[in-house]
């Protein structure tokens, strides 16, 4: 595995208690295991649940001189409109976690998309020019759905899925999000041309507000009807003991503490948040970004942003299944954050060259590596913090990125109008370099491993007995 197997400094004491691998056999007997072909459909219920939320994050920002000139109102009020997810996700994830903790997966699942739904429904009524502030509204309701989705790809592929799959079902969890993100980018600037007529620009955007609506709903009806809490048989053996874990011995709070004092998890908090919070600076701003070099572009805009989410796609999955084959959580993690960087600095400095189709591939590296970091963060979190809440170490995570992210969106924003596009970018640039040095630093404790080797030790050491006696 690459590490040390006898680092358990930062185990919770109950783990700290623990007799040795031979003895733990007696507490964590070795059960039966079972993967379910229906773990396929959760997987797919949530990724389709978490492409509509996402979908909607980006569907005025894209077309963020248009939104401007329909409303009249800021960049910035604009800008806002894509940050409020980040804000909203930073006081009500805390919650959220507790209630992913207490009450359970498919509770939360539900809670969320019923916001998500609801959210759309409210901005169906506001394609008017003086309906902002209502447009505002919509867009927060759906911003509490996504505190109740970012958490969960981790946490459902340790409940639903094997040891060797486990990366990638993580993978696709986060390709759901990465695909809204696309159609984000893809879909709104043909439903909603730049046109000059105010009542024709209003009837295109209701028609984008009542399809996102329709589908939205139809995912919630989904996700009630559907949508499952864990299987009856666990599917590895560190989900074995993980249910033998009494509720009494649980604590939220204490779980909490302990993932605040665990030094390798908070580099990571840390280094996840500078990376996540840079793609969604650029995502946010990427209309703003191209039309400034590139005018009357809006829908090649769009384009673009697709190609970085595809590609970020294909990358994603790709660092799955590494993972899964490989376990080199640091390694990879640590690569493809240097390759991060690099795509940064190349898309910053071809930006400007008057030549779309530079733009376009530079910005599908970018979106590789600077995509393909976000299922890497997860589950690197979730080995370094197991036997801890797959949810709780994924919402500290990406508390940290919407902080960064509403931090880099706006100080970029800023930069880009007042110096231009490069010297926003190269600020971004200089966070991911401080981000790779910290992965850097990032001792390699693999928790989650150690588990299910404890139990292949054990079944071999059984193995050997019987075939003595």
């Amino acid at each position: 595995l690459g590490t040390n197997m006898s680092s358990q400094d930062n185990f919770p004491e109950w783990i700290d208690n623990l007799p040795s691998t031979m003895d733990t056999a007696q507490l964590f007997p070795l059960m039966e295991t079972k993967l379910y072909k229906r773990r396929w459909a959760m997987l797919f219920i949530f990724s389709v649940y978490s492409m509509s939320n996402a979908f909607m994050w980006l569907q005025y920002s894209i077309i963020s001189n248009i939104f401007t000139k329909f409303y009249n109102i800021s960049t910035l009020a604009i800008d806002w409109l894509s940050m409020i997810y980040f804000l909203t996700y930073i006081p009500l994830i805390l919650p959220v976690m507790w209630l992913l903790d207490n009450r359970g997966i498919r509770d939360v699942v539900v809670v969320g998309s019923a916001f998500n739904c609801i959210g759309a429904w409210i901005k169906t009524s506001t394609a008017q020019p003086e309906m902002f502030a209502m447009t505002f509204l919509g867009q927060f309701v759906c911003s509490v759905g996504t505190v109740f989705i970012l958490g969960i790809p981790s946490r459902l592929a340790s409940l639903w899925f094997g040891q060797q799959e486990v990366s990638t079902a993580c993978s696709i969890g986060v390709l759901g999000n990465q695909m809204g993100i696309a159609i984000g980018f893809l879909v709104p600037p043909i439903l909603v041309p730049n046109v000059d007529d105010m009542n024709e620009l209003a009837h295109h955007i209701r028609i984008m507000f009542y399809i996102s609506a329709g589908v939205a709903t139809l995912i919630f009806v989904l996700v009630v009807i559907v949508f499952q809490e864990k299987p009856e048989i666990p599917p590895t053996q560190a989900q074995v003991q993980a249910r033998s874990i009494s509720p009494d011995e649980y604590s939220y709070m204490a779980s909490i503490l302990r993932l605040l004092r665990n030094k390798p998890f908070m580099l990571l908090v840390v280094s996840y948040g500078l990376n996540v919070g840079c793609f969604y600076a650029v995502s946010t701003l990427l209309n703003r970004m191209i039309i400034e070099h590139y005018p009357n572009e809006e829908v090649n805009a769009g384009r673009i942003g697709l190609t970085i989410v595809i590609a970020g796609m294909v990358g994603s999955l790709i660092c799955g299944i590494w993972l899964d084959k490989t376990k080199t959580y640091k390694q990879t993690t640590l690569v493809v954050y240097l390759l991060s960087l690099t795509g940064m600095l190349v898309y910053a400095f071809t930006l400007n060259l008057g030549h779309l189709w530079v733009v376009f591939i530079t910005a599908g590296v970018l979106g590789f590596f600077m995509t393909g970091y976000l299922p890497l963060g997860f589950e690197f979190a979730v080995e370094l913090t197991y036997p801890e809440s797959e949810g709780t170490s994924s919402g500290l995570l990406n508390c940290s990125a919407q902080i960064f992210g509403i931090i880099f969106t706006i100080c970029q924003g800023k930069i880009i109008d007042k110096w231009g596009t490069l010297p926003g970018n190269i600020f971004l640039c200089i966070f991911l370099l401080i981000g790779a040095v910290l992965t850097g630093f990032i001792k390699s404790d693999l928790r989650r491993q150690k588990a299910n080797l404890q139990s292949m030790v054990h079944t071999a050491s059984v193995s050997i007995s019987a075939c003595a006696a």
